[in-house]
Parts: C-alpha cells; structure tokens; sequence
C-alpha cells in the first residue's frame, strides 16, 4: 500500500477498514484480521498498522480482546442505514394498538421503512429483555411505549447504550421521570379527565367517585385531571373515594371495588374510569347490583373506542390513535434526519376531545328535591 493522494499510508488503511465494515462485509462482532496478516496483506509495517487500528479503536468501530485478537464492534450494526424501525408497545391485541400501529405504519412505509414489532404484556423485565434483543437488530430508530412508565425504570442503561449507539427513540403514551427530556408523543390526559369530571359535576353529581391506573404515566395523569376538577367546583378530594388499580388486577379490582362500595352504603351518583375497558367492567357490575346506567349512577370512560358505542354510548375522551400513531414517526423521522428541536413542527402534546354519550344524565332535578326535603325539615 503506497501513499493515495497525499494520504498517509495508516489513514488509508483506516479508510480502507471502515468502507468494509461500514458496507457490511466485515459484520459486527467479526475478527479482524491479525496485525501481521494486515502488514503482509497491504506491505506495511506492523506499527503503521498499529496506528491504524488504534484510530478505529477510538472512533468505536473495532475493539481489541487481549489475547483473542481485533473485531469489529458489535454497535457497527447499527451505523448503516438498514430501513428498519422497531416499535415496541405494551399490547398488541388491545383496543387502542391496531390504530396505533396503522397510523406508524402508515408514515414508515411511505418513507422506504419497516417495523419490527415487539411487545412486552406491560411487564418490567420483558420490556428488558426485548430492548437487549432490539439492541442486537440493524435499526434505525425505535418508537416504544414504556412499560408501567409511573415506576422508576431500572434498566436505563439499556436506554443509554441506544444513545451511545445513536439510536434515536420516541416514546409514546407514557414517559419515564427520569428521560421526560426525551423525545415522547402524549395525550393531555390531566385535561382529558379534568373535562369528563367537570362535566359530572356541571350536570349536578356530587358524590363521585374515581377509578386510576396506579402503575402508568396515564393513570396519574388522568387522577391530577379529576382532582383539578372537583377542587375548582368546590368539592373537597377524599381519597377513600378513589379506587387505585394496577396492569395485574385491572380485570378485577374496579368491578369488586364498586360492589363493595355500594354494598357498605356509600353515596355514589357519578364514576369516572381509568378507560372504557373500565367502564364497560362497571357498567356490568352494577347491571348485577341491580344500578341502572345512567338513571342511578353516570359512568364516564376514556379513549372512545368501539366499546363506547352501542345502545349505552359511553360519554369519553377520544383517542386519536392512529394521529398519535402518525406523529410518533413522524417525529422519528426527524430524529432520524436530525432535524434540529427548534424546528420541528410536531407537539409533544395532543389536546383531548370531550365525546358526549348517553352514560351521563343531569341530576338537577335531584338536587332539587334535596333542597325541598331539606327546607321541609327546616
């Protein structure tokens, strides 16, 4: 190997490993050749060779095994553009997923890409074990919707390693508190459960009570909505009104909760869920206590999906899921092309939809009654 062009002999060589590792003949984790073979392949000397290797060491495209030899660096697969984008969510067969997945879809594709799609049931541990599989694919990004994201993440370092490999991800629906600075697409759901709540009260409830998610960004969210809501109308928050559930028991809890809460004696005239899986869980359960929905107690959901719909239309926040879908590539995308933050186009917060059904009726006339017992008594 002869000087190219002015170019040191070293440099060249440098170029020479990073054009094969970089255009995938030499893969990721692959040994190098040795130093002597690499000597005798280009005629130069070991310590020309040396320096070369260690300028690709620096940059991180090869690593050196004492006594193994010279490879190239497992993060290489991820420096070639390979049109692939991982999507990891906690669902894959529940209501809101398909549309979000579509929306995704629907902009990846038009731009040249693929999804890999993974999924975790929600759990902690899985949602680790398919970033460490994610970790070993040829991506270019990753849209992930964080398991459990209202408990602190123990795994951060394997969010660290996308960065170090610079992997760009979005996370959607949820954020952990300790990466809110990353890029996230969410819905406002404080605002979304502040307008179902405020809408209760507005049509004359008062003994309300509420249903949250314990372990996700949503549940929380949606809980700071609800007690926004009754602290502006007045009504002082007791927390022996609110059932808190978790991913494990939500199938359970909530119905059992309103059972035990109507058998004790309790004052109930409005219920505002989590979500319309929730509600539709509720609805059954006072269906059993013999409740009518909504002439004895107005149940509110959130999310507008087909569960909403029927004779019973539930009255709900919607959830664009598709737009939500679009947006979280799109947003990729621009990680992807580097577009600088200042300059993007996409909010990181979707404003929520009130949808009006008939699961909510107006109690005035109710609360008139009252006022006339009351002053009859008097």
């Amino acid at each position: 190997m002869s000087q190219e062009n002015g170019k040191t002999k070293y440099y060249v060589l440098v170029e020479e490993i990073k054009d094969s590792i970089l255009s995938g003949r030499v893969k990721a984790g692959e040994k190098l050749p040795s130093e002597n073979e690499l000597s005798a392949k280009y005629q130069i000397s070991r310590h020309t060779v040396r320096k070369a290797l260690s300028i690709l060491a620096q940059e991180g495209y090869i690593v050196a095994e004492h006594g193994r030899g010279t490879f190239c660096s497992e993060r290489m697969c991820h420096l070639k553009q390979s049109k692939n984008i991982a999507v990891i969510t906690t669902y894959i067969s529940d209501y809101i997923f398909p549309r979000l997945i579509q929306g995704m879809d629907k902009v990846l594709t038009a731009n040249g890409y693929s999804i890999i799609l993974k999924n975790t049931a929600n759990s902690r541990s899985m949602e680790a074990k398919v970033l460490e599989d994610i970790l070993t694919k040829d991506i270019d990004g990753l849209i992930i919707e964080p398991s459990k994201s209202q408990i602190l993440c123990r795994h951060t370092n394997l969010y660290r390693l996308l960065d170090e490999y610079q992997i760009p991800y979005v996370f959607i629906q949820g954020v952990y508190s300790q990466m809110q600075e990353k890029p996230h697409i969410l819905m406002d759901d404080c605002q979304g459960s502040y307008l179902v709540t405020r809408y209760l009260l507005d049509m004359g409830h008062k003994n309300l009570i509420g249903m949250f998610k314990a372990d996700d960004f949503q549940g929380k969210e949606r809980h700071k909505g609800y007690v926004k809501a009754l602290q502006e109308a007045g009504f002082s928050y007791d927390p022996d009104r609110v059932v808190w559930f978790h991913t494990e028991d939500r199938k359970r809890k909530p119905a059992l909760a309103v059972k035990q809460f109507l058998e004790q004696g309790m004052k109930v005239d409005g219920i505002v869920c989590y979500n319309d899986q929730i509600a539709v869980d509720v609805i059954r359960a006072l269906k059993e206590l013999g409740k009518r929905v909504p002439e004895d107690i107005s149940v509110t959901g959130y999310d507008n999906s087909f569960m909403a719909a029927g004779d019973l239309k539930l009255t709900t926040i919607a959830h664009p899921q598709e737009k939500l879908g679009e947006m979280a590539a799109e947003l990729l995308l621009e990680k992807i092309r580097e577009v600088p933050e200042e300059k993007s186009q996409i909010p990181s917060l979707i404003q929520p939809e009130f949808i009006k059904g008939n699961s909510v009726i107006r109690r005035n006339q109710e609360i008139k009654k009252e006022k006339q017992e009351e002053q009859r008594k008097c």
